[in-house]
């Protein structure tokens, strides 16, 4: 692959593409039994996927470094990331089956995932070096776990001089201390910071933040739902509230709000400002269902919330304690 323009990319993105194969069931099934579902659908999924089409739907520059396999589920992915405007010079073909996630929802949402890497389990270091002139062409480098953890080190590796690596540690694992420490940011939810912080996890995202930023990043953000994210740096941390919005479907959410926030900060907006723009974009996906048919266009956002006062925030188990909030003129409008 060759590449002319060093300022051709926003954002590259290097990660898992699966076909989601979903199956809707009246409750799931025990060990043993079986029940009927409703009529297999099959969407285009995977975190790196899912945050290519999030970054290009929203008018990033994408490009999408991933493997499929030469079958009916990778065509379906490779279609859909060209949809969406993503450059897919960088997905290879072949190697294994395109992974899928076998998905049975409830009617209450709640659902049951079983993945099969396939392809993306053949995403080597080799292909990442291989890859250097799409390193060379990002401004942003976007990055998750399910892919080798070995692949995941070659790409912090792989990182242009001026180039930031952006990481969400999904689904979590132990990090080693060189990816750790060009992290900036570091993106996880609740689930996440638990994870990789054990024991040491504290009670609130202030302490999962203060934590996280003690293992080397040189950024963190946690991600709260509907309470919006909290980002933290060397300078200290600010919650960024959400827009209220009635939740159809969550499903990569996060995804979207990871692939804009990495955008944002790829034009130089600051680590708040950024995040700002990207809790709307999560907000927006929040509101259709399934994962990339959810992703909004820049006309699609809600407009951004008000900053809230101390006495209206939620608990202190799901956001900072009022005395660690900042100033509502500290924190910059998106």
């Amino acid at each position: 692959m060759h590449v002319n323009d060093h300022d051709r990319y926003d954002l590259l993105v290097v990660g898992s593409a699966n076909a989601d194969l979903v199956v809707g069931v009246e409750r799931r099934p025990a060990p043993g039994e079986t029940v009927l579902g409703s009529d297999l659908a099959v969407h285009p999924g995977g975190k790196g996927g899912n945050q290519a089409v999030a970054a290009a739907r929203l008018g990033a520059r994408t490009a999408l470094l991933a493997r499929v396999g030469d079958d009916a589920h990778g065509r379906l992915l490779l279609d859909s990331q060209r949809a969406a405007g993503v450059d897919t010079a960088g997905v290879l073909v072949g190697g294994a089956p395109t992974g899928v996630a076998l998905i049975t929802v409830d009617p209450s949402g709640d659902n049951s995932i079983v993945v099969s890497p396939g392809a993306n389990a053949r995403l080597t270091p080799q292909d990442v070096r291989a890859a250097g002139a799409l390193f060379g062409a990002a401004r942003i480098v976007s990055v998750q776990l399910e892919i080798p953890l070995e692949t995941v080190a070659e790409v912090a590796a792989a990182l242009a001089p001026g180039t930031r690596l952006v990481l969400n540690p999904s689904p979590p694992a132990p990090l080693p201390e060189r990816v750790l420490a060009v992290c900036d940011p570091l993106v996880v939810n609740e689930h996440e910071a638990r994870s990789l912080l054990g024991a040491a996890a504290g009670t609130t995202p202030q302490e999962w933040a203060r934590a996280l930023l003690e293992l080397g990043p040189r950024s963190v953000v946690v991600t709260l739902g509907a309470a919006g994210a909290l980002v933290a740096d060397s300078g200290g941390a600010v919650r960024v509230p959400s827009p209220e919005v009635e939740a159809v479907d969550t499903t990569g959410a996060g995804d979207a709000f990871t692939a804009a926030l990495a955008w944002r900060l790829g034009r130089g907006e600051g680590l708040a400002e950024a995040a700002g723009y990207a809790v709307r974009v999560g907000a927006a996906a929040v509101t259709g269902r399934g994962a990339q048919a959810s992703f909004p266009a820049p006309g699609d956002l809600p407009d951004a919330a008000e900053v809230p006062a101390p006495d209206d925030l939620p608990d202190a188990a799901e956001v900072p304690a009022p005395g660690d909030l900042p100033d509502a003129a500290e924190v910059p409008a998106p």
